[in-house]
């Protein structure tokens, strides 16, 4: 199926939902039979009328003008975006015109999606007044800038004293401690304006008493808790990459100052986490002509998806700019060019010892770095004991899977995928393990998802 010149596949439709739950839910949504009156137009709106548990049909309609930000709108009462409804009428367009047919939309759908477009168009016009209040006093902003300064110090101090007093007292006494003092400390730090301590801060009180070792897994992170809050405190003597890696682990907000890179970017991958406030969704992009890999991050209320989604297995004409930082691979989204579409291009893989390696050097940029972007070029997934391991076909070397990656279902599509031979395998690699994300056959065949 071609809409605004982009093929859909399932498993680009189904990597737009915002959870496992969602994605069950739409795929039983995703055939002819609860669907009325379906149609989609050459503008890019596809919508149709699904039967639920009630009287009346859920009026659902998608536009996908702009491929690389689809919009959803469904009368059902689920906040979720998209819902089961969207995904299943998604699923349904994709097997093509004679699932649903082209023709003109009815008025609600037309309604609504021309209202969208102009909202869009208007958010993307310059707002001049307000470029003029913000540039209007920049002394202001420096004190304001140089206040937080002041209360992230007081902070780092306290989180330090803390620190201090936990490994006099004993590792053991963390457990006994319960929860409550962590929550404490780490609403200190949000008062403090460190968003990124408390973050942290939360993890540790979480560690205690989850099972053998984890005295051990609690000092190595007091370790980089207490190398961030020293750095920090002297940030000054730092290298400026190193030090704008502190400012941004600490929480302080940065713009995206790089240079715009533009490029046709593929989407690797793109996954949701959540912590009970916020919705964090991960989109792993590899520019097919400068070879770089970068981070796309966008974030929802708790509860809802956010509202940047692209479909995977696609390219991206766009421009990217970097944030600070020493080997951040974080970027923004800047102008578009043309919506995703079809490329050959996939990012050159490596050996596992290689992406090891890789590691160990982000390491030295940013000690509090998890997991670096890789591709592997030629692995096989086999079991090894309790988990499963990705094996080097060329060295007699192999990559653990993380214990998330080997709960997903993703690992049996992997391993389907293989069938005992090798594949390349994109996904983050880290001091748990490597957690694969995409995949291709050793031959031709589109990426398959894995998250």
């Amino acid at each position: 199926m071609t809409q605004q010149g982009v093929c859909w596949t399932a498993d680009q439709v189904l990597a737009l939902a915002p959870d496992s739950a969602s994605r069950t839910a739409g795929r039983r949504l995703g055939t002819a039979g609860p669907w009325s009156e379906t149609g989609s137009s050459v503008e890019g709106t596809v919508w149709g009328l699904c039967k639920g548990s009630g009287t009346t049909a859920y009026r659902t309609v998608v536009d996908l003008a702009d491929a690389s930000a689809p919009a959803f709108r469904c009368s059902c009462p689920s906040r979720k975006a998209p819902c089961k409804h969207a995904l299943g009428l998604l699923l349904l367009w994709s097997a093509g015109d004679r699932a649903v047919p082209r023709g003109e939309a009815p008025e609600w759908a037309e309604q609504w999606s021309a209202e969208r477009r102009t909202r869009t168009e208007r958010r993307r016009g310059p707002d001049d007044a307000g470029a003029r209040r913000g540039a209007a006093d920049p002394e202001a902003a420096r004190r304001r800038a140089e206040r937080r300064a002041e209360r992230v110090t007081a902070g780092a101090a306290e989180l330090e004293q803390r620190l201090t007093d936990l490994l006099r007292g004993g590792l053991a006494s963390a457990e006994r401690s319960g929860h409550g003092l962590w929550e404490e400390t780490a609403a200190r730090m949000v008062d403090a304006q460190a968003p990124g301590l408390a973050s942290r801060v939360r993890e540790l009180g979480a560690l205690p008493g989850t099972g053998p070792g984890w005295p051990v897994r609690l000092l190595e992170e007091c370790a980089l808790l207490h190398l961030l809050g020293r750095g920090w405190l002297r940030r000054e003597l730092l290298p400026e990459g190193l030090a704008a890696t502190v400012r941004s682990r600490v929480g302080l907000p940065a713009p995206a100052d790089g240079p715009p890179v533009r490029d046709r970017w593929l989407v690797l991958a793109q996954y949701d986490t959540t912590d009970g406030r916020l919705t964090t969704r991960r989109v792993w992009l590899y520019g097919t002509d400068s070879g770089r890999t970068a981070l796309l991050l966008s974030y929802g209320a708790a509860g809802r998806a956010p509202e940047l989604a692209l479909p995977v297995g696609l390219a991206l004409d766009a421009e990217l700019s970097g944030y600070p930082g020493a080997g951040q691979p974080r970027v923004a989204l800047g102008e578009r060019f043309a919506a995703p579409a079809p490329t050959p291009v996939r990012p050159a893989g490596t050996t596992t010892a290689r992406a090891l390696a890789g590691y160990g050097e982000a390491l030295r940029d940013d000690p509090w770095l998890d997991s670096v972007p890789v591709t592997l070029g030629r692995v096989i997934p086999a079991p090894d004991g309790d988990g499963w391991q990705l094996a080097d076909a060329d060295q007699d070397t192999a990559l653990p899977l993380t214990p998330a990656a080997r709960s997903r279902p993703g690992l049996w599509r992997l391993v389907a995928l293989s069938g005992g031979a090798p594949v390349r395998v994109f996904g983050e690699c880290g001091h748990q393990g490597f957690t694969p994300l995409a995949a291709w056959p050793e031959g031709p065949g589109e990426a398959v998802p894995l998250c």
